[in-house]
């Protein structure tokens, strides 16, 4: 028999359901809170995890979404480029009033409020990835390609330079 989802990954269940995917939250005995132990909990490379990451626009104290493989960091000058603006460090307090969830579980969608997302391009060079769903061990595995309808996001390069390969 399986234990029922708890009521922060059920609301994310019932979001992914209301964009019309069929994607199921899972609710894993060991943590999914960093990119590190979500691979390791799943048994999928770093840059299978989706890593939701939440800034502040500091004129306007709104809050801009970052989803980026787990194996990169945002470039926030690349981010504030793609339209997000100038950008400030969002505290766990921030992240939490913005999205409804604390961080290690904040999900891509089904947020407090809507949030203006943006997803970076390497996410898609792979065939399926996972995104938490709502608490430090709740996650979902996906075709990255829906990332752009389940969020209204935006797809665009948002990978630190230090990530990327040198090029001769």
């Amino acid at each position: 028999m399986t234990k029922p989802l708890s009521r922060s990954a059920r609301r994310i269940q019932q979001a992914i359901e209301n964009r019309g995917f069929d994607f199921i939250v899972k609710e894993l005995p060991q943590s999914t809170r960093t990119a590190n132990d979500a691979a390791r909990t799943i048994g999928c490379d770093v840059g299978q995890i989706v890593k939701s990451l939440i800034f502040r626009v500091e004129d306007t104290d709104e809050a801009i979404l970052a989803l980026v493989s787990g194996n990169h960091r945002v470039d926030t000058s690349k981010l504030a480029a793609v339209g997000a603006g100038k950008l400030a460090r969002a505290d766990a307090d921030f992240a939490r009033r913005s999205t409804g969830f604390a961080i290690g579980g904040i999900p891509p969608c089904g947020h407090d409020q809507a949030i203006r997302t943006f997803i970076d391009e390497s996410l898609l060079e792979y065939d399926r990835v996972w995104a938490a769903a709502g608490t430090p061990n709740a996650v979902f595995e996906l075709d990255p390609s829906a990332l752009l309808p389940l969020t209204s996001g935006v797809i665009c390069d948002l990978r630190s330079d230090e990530d990327h390969p040198p090029t001769d």
